[in-house]
C-alpha cells in the first residue's frame, strides 16, 4: 500500500533553507563571543615626530629702581681762534736741523708680521651633540617613521584593561653609523606604556646619521609615542 503525504508536510524542499538559517546564527553566535571583551584601540600616530616643546619658566617681574636724572653736561669753552704771526720776507729765520738716523749713525731694525696659526679642533669622537649642521634622519623621512610607528606598536593587554593611555617620550642617541642606542625615557605614563615605547624605538632601523662641520658625530634626539584608546 503506497503511503500518501501532503505537499503541505512535505520538508525535502525547505530542507536546504534551514541547513544555512543553522549556519547563519552559529556564525553570528561565534563572532559575538570573540568580540565580547575586545575593545577597540587606536594608536594615535600624528604626533610622533615633532619638536617638544617644554613650558617656559616665567620670570619673575622686579621692580625698577628710580635713578637720579643724570647732571647737566658740562659747558664746552669757546675755541680760541689761532692767530697767525706772519713773518716779513726780509726777517731772519733760524735754520732748524732734523736729524736722521742715518746721520746718528744708527741701524734701522725692520720686523716682518707674522700671522698666527689657528689650530681648528674637530669634533671628538665621544661627543653627543644636541643641535648639529646636518640633524639625524630616520629612513623615508619623517612620515615613514610614523608609519612604523603605528604598524609595530602594540597596545599592552594590561594598560587596555586599565584604561591607560598618554603620551611616552623616549631619548636616544643616534650614532656616527646611523644606529640607535642608550634609550631613556624622559617622561613617562605607565611602566607597561614606557616598555612597549623603548622597544619599537629600538626595533627601528639605521638613521641617517647626523653631520656637524662636514663630519659624522653623535647627535641626541627624542621621539614622543602617543597611546590613545578609543
Amino acid at each position: 500500500m503506497e503511503v500518501k503525504k501532503s505537499p503541505k508536510a512535505n520538508l525535502e524542499p525547505r530542507k536546504l533553507t534551514w541547513q544555512l538559517l543553522g549556519f547563519v546564527m552559529v556564525l553570528a553566535f561565534l563572532f559575538v563571543a570573540f568580540e565580547w571583551s575586545r575593545r577597540d584601540v587606536k594608536i594615535d600616530t600624528s604626533q610622533a615626530v615633532r619638536d617638544i616643546a617644554f613650558e617656559e619658566e616665567i620670570m619673575p617681574i622686579t621692580e625698577q629702581l628710580e635713578l637720579p636724572p643724570p647732571p647737566p653736561p658740562a659747558e664746552v669753552p669757546t675755541q680760541v681762534p689761532e692767530i697767525l704771526n706772519v713773518v716779513e720776507d726780509d726777517e731772519e729765520v733760524a735754520d732748524v736741523k732734523i736729524q736722521s738716523d742715518e746721520d746718528l749713525g744708527q741701524k734701522v731694525e725692520i720686523k716682518t708680521y707674522v700671522a698666527p696659526t689657528i689650530i681648528e679642533k674637530g669634533p671628538q669622537e665621544d661627543e653627543i651633540f644636541m643641535v648639529v649642521e646636518d640633524m639625524p634622519e630616520p629612513p623615508g623621512g619623517i612620515a615613514e617613521l610614523m608609519k612604523f610607528l603605528g604598524k609595530n606598536i602594540k597596545y599592552p593587554t594590561i594598560a587596555q584593561e586599565n584604561g591607560i593611555q598618554g603620551r611616552v617620550v623616549v631619548e636616544f642617541v643616534v650614532n656616527r653609523d646611523g644606529s640607535i642606542v642608550d634609550p631613556k625615557v624622559v617622561r613617562g605614563v605607565d611602566p607597561s606604556l614606557d616598555k612597549e615605547a623603548v622597544r619599537v624605538i629600538m626595533s627601528m632601523p639605521k638613521w641617517k646619521p647626523g653631520k656637524q662641520g662636514g663630519k659624522t658625530v653623535r647627535v641626541k634626539y627624542t621621539v614622543p609615542v602617543t597611546f590613545r584608546l578609543k
